[in-house]
């Protein structure tokens, strides 16, 4: 009996931790990765490519998917929800940063950014 309440304390410390240990865990320095409008990576990206953007999420589009737009057009994107920062309302007008991966299906044409860090901005 001591055994599962001991299992059971570690499960739950573990279950909080490890959560709070990653919203901790973020980088807020510069990067190397360079900001981009929609227009110069659709144009310009490569498959895999990291790429940071700045505009708004202006829908949501069922599951993880999303539309972006900046003031150059607009833009596909995967965001899964551990990304969006936790207590912070996101719509259509609170100004976004999204860091992820650019995918370009290069048969199609389709292109997204699959989402790995979601910021508000000021300005």
């Amino acid at each position: 009996m001591h055994f599962k309440k001991i299992l059971k304390t570690t499960a739950l410390t573990f279950g909080v931790a490890l959560p709070m240990a990653a919203a901790w865990a973020q980088y807020a320095g510069p990067s190397s990765v360079p900001n981009l409008t929609v227009r110069q990576l659709i144009e310009t990206g490569q498959d895999d490519q990291h790429a940071t953007v700045r505009g708004f999420i202006v829908s949501h589009d069922g599951g993880e998917h999303y539309t972006f737009a900046d003031d150059t057009g607009r833009l596909k994107v995967e965001i899964d929800a551990k990304y969006f920062p936790p207590g912070v309302k996101i719509d259509d007008k609170v100004r976004v940063e999204l860091s992820g991966e650019f995918d370009k299906d290069r048969l199609t044409g389709k292109t997204e950014l699959d989402v790995k860090r979601v910021i508000t901005v000021l300005r």
